[in-house]
């Protein structure tokens, strides 16, 4: 996702780099009876059975899938992973819902930039902003990772927790996607989705680890995913405490971004999970180190990338596009055997509404 940026032509480094990139990045189930962990947190498979469909995903992924789960949760395998530590991440652009043609942040952004504009004259002053409050994003392409700073900074700062998860909540429940027409909430893949609860009906714990930011996520990604928002790790900002008129009050400010990307995801996992993944769904370069992160643990892991080949009911890209660039992962994934699934021969549908 963090490729966007690679269409501004710039080639500066640092923090502005690294705020720019946050602009845009800032099941079917028959749930027969489910295993109980003893004291140990281990599951003992004599209980009962768990029977989990996979409906979307094509036999021979499925099977990858459900054989390596099923080894795991055996409390009688040498691959046994207690129930604590079933940690399972993924990334969000490109491997939960589409990035293409820009991320649906850079979306938000732009949409959000023209709702508090009647509130704000002074972005008429600004080329940038008055371009792409005009549908003229030449400005701030010409301005470069300086055009990017001012829309993030007008379209998400400045704003409290209150204000901002509003806008969001607004956005995702009447934005939709002009490809599919559909509300950008409803444009989810639908097998990733059955994973997440195939992985969840089996004892792991889901969470996000995106570049997109924390907070635009964790306003719908438990509606959308049914991951909580304290299970969401995305890039993030400064922000600010103060209480007024006795109200206690989360600002977001202008200043340095961590991003979570590349080698910025393993370090996020260690910070807000404390525990090295077992299993790892991406779909760029930008996951990889999160998917040597999870191969490194003392468990069997599972490492899946999604490689869009489906032109048709998605987008076809890997090497030439502006976000989720996919070449290293691709090659690794192929030395270590890690899962590559073809969308166009691997899923069955894409979209739930296909």
């Amino acid at each position: 996702m963090f490729n966007y940026i690679s269409s501004f032509k710039m080639k500066k480094t640092g923090s502005l780099i690294i705020a720019a990139s946050f602009v845009i990045f800032s099941c079917k189930s028959a749930i027969e009876k489910k295993d109980q962990p003893d004291a140990t947190g281990k599951s003992n498979p004599t209980v009962a059975s768990v029977t989990v469909q996979l409906g979307s995903w094509a036999d021979a992924p499925r099977q990858r899938i459900e054989s390596w789960v099923k080894e795991v949760t055996d409390s009688n395998s040498p691959k046994f992973i207690p129930v604590a530590d079933r940690i399972a991440v993924f990334d969000n652009d490109g491997t939960l819902w589409p990035e293409q043609p820009v991320p649906s942040q850079a979306i938000f952004a732009m949409d959000n930039l023209k709702a508090i504009s009647v509130s704000h004259p002074e972005f008429q002053k600004d080329p940038v902003l008055k371009g792409v409050l005009m549908g003229d994003l030449g400005p701030m392409k010409k301005e470069g990772v300086n055009g990017l700073l001012k829309l993030i900074s007008a379209s998400h700062n400045g704003q409290s927790e209150e204000t901002f998860n509003s806008a969001v909540r607004n956005w995702i429940d009447t934005a939709r996607d002009p490809k599919f027409g559909k509300l950008y909430k409803e444009v989810i893949y639908q097998p990733m989705v059955e994973l997440m609860s195939y992985l969840r009906t089996n004892d792991f714990k889901t969470f996000i680890v995106s570049g997109g930011g924390a907070d635009f996520m964790r306003v719908w990604s438990d509606e959308a995913y049914g991951i909580p928002p304290y299970q969401v790790i995305g890039s993030y900002g400064e922000l600010k405490y103060e209480v007024r008129d006795g109200k206690p009050i989360i600002t977001k400010l202008a200043g340095e971004v961590y991003v979570d990307d590349k080698a910025g995801k393993p370090v996020a996992i260690h910070r807000f999970i404390g525990k090295v993944p077992v299993f790892c769904g991406g779909n760029s370069d930008g996951d990889q180190a999160m998917m040597q992160y999870t191969q490194g643990s003392k468990y069997s892991s599972l490492n899946l990338i999604v490689h869009h080949t489906d032109s048709t009911r998605e987008y076809k890209y890997d090497l030439k596009t502006l976000s989720g660039h996919l070449e290293s992962a691709l090659v690794e994934a192929k030395e270590k055997n890690w899962l590559v699934i073809d969308m166009a021969n691997d899923w069955k549908k894409v979209f739930s509404f296909q």
